[in-house]
């Protein structure tokens, strides 16, 4: 339950406005991708230098999947920008919530999840989080729907 599940996409600096005391980012930045998730670049302490604090916007698939997993010491608050998701969350992620465009979610430190595009469109959700090194803190959580990993994979 340990294992970190690795992001992908590299973090541009170039992008970063530096205005001194206000930084800014275009369009969002490059995507990038972590569990299953697209990801624009957003903010976070590697580009931008923030303490406690980083940003994003999330995109999920029709159908698509973040495999369960753990925010390890700090809080996520989402925002249901378009589409429909299921969480199921909890010991043996058996506890479940849907949630559509409009909504706010809360997920406190140390809460087992994972969640489901259950729409027909893509499923874009603003993502806040009390950490400024977005996925570096992230345990994955038993799921029966994470590929195998090995040799040839």
């Amino acid at each position: 339950m340990s294992e970190k599940t690795p992001g992908t996409g590299p973090i541009d600096q170039g992008i970063v406005e530096d205005l001194g005391g206000i930084a800014v980012i275009r369009g969002g930045g490059h995507q990038r991708q972590w569990n299953g998730i697209q990801y624009l670049q957003g903010m976070s302490a590697k580009n931008v230098g923030s303490k406690g604090l980083s940003i994003n916007v999330a995109t999920v698939p029709p159908g698509g999947i973040a495999y369960a997993h753990i925010h390890d010491g700090y809080e996520v608050m989402l925002f249901v920008v378009q589409g429909r998701v299921k969480h199921t969350f909890g010991e043996n992620l058996e506890q479940e919530v849907i949630n559509e465009a409009g909504d706010f979610i809360y997920i406190k430190p140390g809460v087992p999840h994972e969640v489901f595009n259950i729409g027909e469109e893509e499923l874009v959700v603003f993502v806040a989080r009390s950490a400024a090194d977005e996925w570096d803190k992230i345990i994955n959580y038993p799921s029966r729907y994470r590929p195998a990993e090995g040799p040839g994979r």
